[in-house]
Order: structure tokens, then sequence, then C-alpha cells
């Protein structure tokens, strides 16, 4: 069993993010290199990926997803939006439906049998077949589809109450017959992957899982069985499972156990350099283990929420996490606020001023630079 350096790790995982150079690569394949880009603020996502394309601004994200459409807004790993390739949704809709399922709604009154779960996934995919709806607009076509019954006001939610229908909605995701449609004024919109994308069907469950966790390993590697169970929200008993097939090779890091795809534990010579601004929810960020050595020292409390990454956007040196950054807009003028953790040397001081201005541009602003302390909380 061989033992990794640190650095090495830190440097394999930016080259393989497109961190450490930008290349010139389609969003797609960026976002095929990240297994997905966190998306529940899109802005931060189209921002994410344009940080790791040389030249790239959010517009050409924001191309690939609603022109283009080689990428789809929907749900991804830990059921949370996420942007993937679209010609990847075969392999995502088999691994995420492979997934234990977690039992339905904890409501005794909301749940729902598989017949009717079922039967509001065939109506989720015919109601969208045709046309982008609204979450309302669908409330009124599923329930014409499938029954009085999947429109009970059942669900409590953020002090109301849902239709008990909508609790099956990253179930349809899985299923292939939802996704994300561009939205509608302040309205978010629901379309079907199937208007735009190739005819297809999810592909094995088993198979597709075990190619998501190979490529899970290449891009953040080494990592444990529990490390992936938490990134994709499942118990660390099944994804050991999962490790058991997927051929895989032991290496040590830190002085503990974790794998890397058999033949793929080459390691670069050289460590990661320069500095990088993540938005929220870089999956980077979120994804890379173990968080005590990518968040060291100051960084633990500071960029971490509870134990979790992505709530404060994050300044990374030499690929390892060393501030906190907020921006906010005024006009065409991007104001960014950057806490360091520790002293900036003259290098990097100019090469934080290259960060943002490469910022600015990607959100077609103008960029203005303040070191000091951040006032605001988390997702603020």
């Amino acid at each position: 069993m061989s033992e990794l350096e640190w650095s090495s790790v830190v440097a394999r995982r930016m080259a393989r993010h497109q961190l450490q150079t930008p290349a010139a690569s389609s969003p797609a394949d960026v976002v095929r290199a990240m297994c997905g880009a966190h998306a529940q603020i899109l802005s931060a996502a189209e921002v994410s990926v344009a940080l790791r394309i040389d030249g790239a601004t959010r517009a050409d994200v924001q191309t690939a997803l609603w022109v283009d459409r080689t990428l789809v807004k929907t749900f991804g790993p830990r059921g949370t939006v996420h942007l993937l390739p679209t010609e990847d949704l075969p392999l995502w809709t088999g691994a995420l439906s492979a997934l234990p399922w977690s039992g339905g709604s904890p409501v005794p009154e909301a749940r729902m049998t598989d017949e009717q779960t079922a039967a509001v996934i065939a109506a989720i995919g015919d109601a969208l077949a045709a046309d982008d709806l609204t979450i309302d607009e669908l409330t009124e076509e599923v329930v014409a589809r499938a029954g009085s019954w999947a429109g009970d006001l059942v669900m409590p939610a953020f002090q109301v109450m849902w239709p008990r229908w909508r609790q099956v909605i990253p179930a349809a995701a899985c299923a292939g017959v939802l996704c994300y449609g561009p939205n509608r004024g302040r309205l978010t919109t629901y379309t079907n992957p199937h208007r735009f994308a190739p005819p297809f069907e999810p592909e094995d469950g088993e198979k597709a899982l075990t190619e998501i966790v190979r490529r899970y390993l290449y891009s953040y590697g080494p990592a444990t069985p529990q490390q992936v169970a938490k990134w994709l929200s499942t118990s660390p008993a099944f994804m050991a499972r999962v490790f058991e097939r997927s051929d895989l090779a032991e290496v040590e890091l830190n002085g503990n156990q974790a794998w890397l795809v058999r033949g793929d534990t080459e390691l670069p010579d050289a460590s990661a350099s320069g500095v990088r601004l993540l938005p929220y929810f870089d999956a980077y960020a979120v994804g890379s283990h173990p968080r005590d050595l990518l968040f060291p020292g100051k960084a633990w409390t500071r960029a971490l929420a509870g134990g979790q990454a992505g709530n404060f956007p994050v300044m990374l040196i030499d690929g390892i996490v060393a501030g906190v950054w907020h921006q906010r807009r005024s006009g065409r003028k991007l104001s960014v606020t950057v806490e360091p953790l520790g002293r900036l040397t003259a290098a990097r001081r100019r090469a934080l001023d290259d960060e943002v201005t490469r910022l600015a541009e990607i959100q077609d602003a103008k960029p203005d630079l303040t070191i000091g302390e951040i006032t605001v909380g988390p997702h603020a």
C-alpha cells in the first residue's frame, strides 16, 4: 500500500478540476470533470464552471444550459440541484436511482405507495412532454392525470402545506422525466429532458453507480467509502459494497486508508500554486476530503458552517482554503471583499488582484477589491 503526500493529492485535484490552469474545454466537459456543479445558487454555478475555462464568462455557461442544451439543471448528488452534462443523463439517472430509498415522507399521512409514486412520475413525464410548466401549473396537470389524492395538502414546508405529489419531484428527475426549465420571469419552471436530449433510459443502476464512484475518485480521490457516501448522501455500509466491486487500489493518506481507481494512482511531482476564488458551493470545496487538511487551522471555523463546506465562498492558496470572500454588485461595479486567514505575500496579493479581475470578467463587471473582514454570514 503506497503512502501519498497531501501536497501531491492537492496538486492532482487542482489539475483535474482545471483550477491550476483553466483549459480550453467546453462547459459540459468541465462539469463532467467536476462530477456535477452545485446549482442551488445558479449564478454561483455559472461562475464555478466559467472560472475553469480559459476566457469563459457566465454567458457561455448560460448558452450551454439554455440554448445549446449541452448542460441540464436537475437533481444530482445528495438530492440537491446540480448542472450535469446532458449526454450523461442516462448514467446519472441510473446511478442515483440505484441509491437506497429513504422511505418517503416522515409525515405518515403524506406517504405514498409504490403504485402512487409510479403514477405521479408518469403524470409528470406526460405533463412536461410538450411545455415548460411552473409548479402550480404542474400541480394541476399531475392531479388531473393521477387523481385528486395527489393534490392533498399534507406536506409541511416553509410554514405552508404542499400537495402530496411534490415529494416525488427528485424521483421523477432520477427517472429521467423532469429537470428545470428556464425561469419565466421570477417563476421557476420544469421541463422534460426528453424534449432536448436524445431518447434515453436510465442505465443499469449497479454499473452506473460504479462508474460515478470511479469518476469521483478520478477527480477527488483518494477517498474512503464514508467520504463518498457523504457526497452522495447514502450509507457508508452501502458505499463500502460499491467500493468492493469497483476495482480500486488501496493507498495511505495522512496515516489513513483511502482508495483510488486501479491504474490511476500517479500523482504530479509539482505542488499546486496560485490563488483562486471559489464561489458558494463550488464542487472542489464540497467534494474534497479530508476536511481538516483542506480547511486547516482558522479555516475550519471561518470557512465551514457546522463542518459543512460550501456555505462561504473561499479563497484557495496553493489549493488549500486560506480565506473567505464576499461580493456585492452595484451596476457594473463588482465589489469583492477578501478576508485572508494569514499573511498575504506581495506575490500572492498580485495574484489575488488578477483573480478578482478574472472574477469580474466572468460576470461582465468592473472589479473593486478590498482586503478586510467579512461581516455577513453564510449564504449572504
